[in-house]
């Protein structure tokens, strides 16, 4: 867990600058994934090559045999999926960041003005610097959800390719130094399976979220675009009359 502590910290942060879904994904990164990952998979993990038998004595066999069915190990691979997953999400982080620094600064310069006529005002962050996602800031939102969908999809993907979604019993090798089809034998494989089922249901769930969040905000826009020539029209008609 604490190979993560940085990167909760810095995903804590995006929370304040996330929509309600947003920190729903959030939540499910830090409970089901990072705090799963940590507490239970190297209990679960850690003995997948010291445990596993093979029928043949050969130095260098079991070696080439393991790497033959888990290029990457699972724990690996999971730990690779949420810095990549994530790394979209501290992006946006960093334009925030910039964007309220830059809006912080234009807000000392009014003040320091008695006259404040003709400055550019704050678009994106109120006095108390609550963020308002709109603008570019909903550009750079929308493109991090977009890459993070893409990148979870992948994962996946890649991981059913890889090994599927059932962790194999035996394994066969015909690699050498091995003399002859060797046959190995992973140790638990019906609670690695089960683990292996319950991280691909988190990552769909994170993947589902994702895509809600998306149609969230496009809906919330359209219904914005919507409102404003009403708002124009009402106006008009009230100067008309």
């Amino acid at each position: 867990m604490g190979d993560f502590g940085f990167l909760s910290k810095l995903l804590a942060k995006v929370q304040e600058h996330s929509t309600v879904i947003g920190k729903v994904w959030m939540v499910v990164l830090f409970v089901f994934r990072i705090m799963v990952l940590g507490a239970g998979a190297e209990k679960v993990w850690g003995d997948e090559q010291s445990k596993m038998i093979c029928n043949t004595k050969q130095p260098g066999c079991k070696n080439v045999c393991y790497d033959q069915a888990f290029p990457i190990s699972h724990i690996r691979l999971w730990v690779m999926q949420i810095i990549f997953v994530s790394t979209p999400t501290l992006v946006y982080l960093g334009h925030v960041i910039h964007i309220t620094h830059k809006e912080n600064k234009l807000r000392e310069k009014i003040r320091s003005r008695a006259e404040s006529q003709g400055l550019k005002q704050p678009k994106y962050t109120d006095e108390d610097g609550k963020v308002r996602i709109s603008g570019s800031l909903l550009g750079s939102y929308m493109t991090s959800l977009v890459f993070k969908m893409i990148l979870e999809a992948a994962f996946i993907v890649g991981q059913y390719y890889l090994y599927g979604f059932v962790f194999t019993a035996q394994v066969v090798c015909e690699r050498d130094p091995c003399p002859f089809k060797v046959e190995c034998f992973m140790s638990r494989p019906t609670e690695k399976t089960i683990f292996i089922i319950f991280m691909l249901v988190v990552s769909c769930v994170s993947l589902l979220l994702t895509v809600v969040e998306i149609f969230y905000l496009m809906c919330r826009r359209n219904n914005r675009g919507r409102a404003q020539p009403m708002i124009a029209m009402t106006g008009y008609s009230a100067g008309k009359y």
